[in-house]
């Protein structure tokens, strides 16, 4: 099963924060491509302009920076008609970095605020040795959110891999991850197939597909029941239909299928129906910068799912003995555990009763 392109949904300001405050690193830069909304989610971000520089172009005359605190506005490109297209037409007044724009940064040292802003740094700061210097010396003294270009060039590249940094790629914000919902419970103690029961008007497998709905590469349902089977593919949902009776083998069955396409994995219960997407998408950003830890989701000590392994774990995922499910991964391998806390703990539960489906359902918890 390859991936397919698809549409993304896009991190909320709010899921990128609770991401980024969970994953311990200083700054936060996002990135993308022009027009991808950069610049509007860094304002989403805090309730008033903070001390930095702001820059923009005035199509065919020049790129300007403004110190956000003096409100002074110095002009740092200047447009260069080439009828050929094969040079940028803005180019740098270096000079001017040199002198205003370094001293622009600099001013952000004394300011009380914490948080500094940049918005945005591109190609035209290459040409500035002096105004890249200032930037780092932010970085050791300042917590920086910075809006950067998607552009190969080394500086960019340094601020977007620095080891402090927290990136958005707001292109791709989840990287090249896959989800497996699991959908093969008997429901022996619920009496019945509970992922079809009724939850607010839908059955209750919906909710799962909802969450994931645009944030994966590629997923698959996972189910031995046929009615779900029937369901989804009408919908152009992937199921895999199997009769197998144990969890080590739905966990099998779905890496078999979807595991050689991605470089981690969700594995996503399918009677969770008060997960929030949010949490879905935090938790994807956390994985995705920090590409080489199991991220779960947490409620104070309270553990739970879903959970995302690195590829790494797909052969011990695949491998595992008869009636064990991932948690065994996860006790083979506690150093390497992070995790996520959900804003709820119904989030959390799952429902494996018809006494647990009612009392998610009116909030009797």
């Amino acid at each position: 099963m390859k991936p397919t392109g698809m549409p993304v949904t896009r991190p909320t300001a709010n899921s990128i924060w609770r991401s980024f405050q969970t994953s311990g690193k200083k700054h936060l830069v996002l990135t993308g491509a022009s027009g991808s909304g950069k610049t509007t989610l860094l304002a989403s971000l805090f309730s008033s302009p903070m001390p930095g520089v702001t820059s923009w172009v005035v199509p065919e005359k020049g790129v300007y920076l403004k110190n956000n605190c003096s409100k002074e506005i110095i002009q740092i490109g200047r447009y260069h008609s080439d009828p050929t297209h094969k040079r940028n037409q803005m180019l740098a007044i270096p000079e001017c970095f040199d002198e205003k724009g370094t001293a622009f940064l600099h001013s952000c040292l004394h300011t009380t605020s914490e948080w500094i802003t940049i918005d945005e740094i591109g190609f035209l700061e290459s040409n500035s040795c002096k105004y890249r210097q200032a930037i780092r010396t932010l970085m050791k003294h300042k917590q920086l959110l910075m809006v950067v270009r998607k552009q190969k060039l080394p500086f960019l590249e340094e601020l977007r891999n620095h080891k402090d940094v927290f990136l958005v790629d707001l292109d791709q914000p989840y990287g090249n991850a896959g989800c497996i919902i699991m959908a093969s419970g008997q429901g022996t103690r619920f009496g019945g197939n509970k992922l079809l029961a009724d939850f607010n008007g839908q059955p209750l497998i919906d909710f799962s597909l909802n969450i994931i709905k645009n944030l994966f590469t590629t997923s698959v349902v996972v189910t031995i029941h046929k009615e779900i089977q029937s369901l989804y593919i009408k919908q152009n949902i992937p199921v895999l239909l199997h009769t197998f009776p144990h969890r080590n083998d739905m966990i099998r069955l779905g890496l078999e299928t979807i595991g050689d396409h991605i470089d981690r994995c969700v594995f996503l219960p399918a009677d969770q129906p008060l997960l929030q997407k949010e949490s879905m998408i935090s938790l994807l950003l956390c994985a995705e910068n920090d590409r080489n830890s199991i991220w779960r989701t947490c409620y104070g000590d309270i553990v739970g799912s879903p959970v995302i392994f690195p590829s790494e774990f797909f052969e011990e995922l695949q491998n595992l003995p008869l009636r064990k499910g991932g948690s065994l991964v996860i006790n083979n391998h506690p150093d390497r555990i992070r995790t996520f806390s959900v804003s709820d703990i119904n989030e959390l539960r799952d429902i494996d009763t018809p006494d647990d489906l009612s009392q998610l359902l009116h909030g009797n918890l």
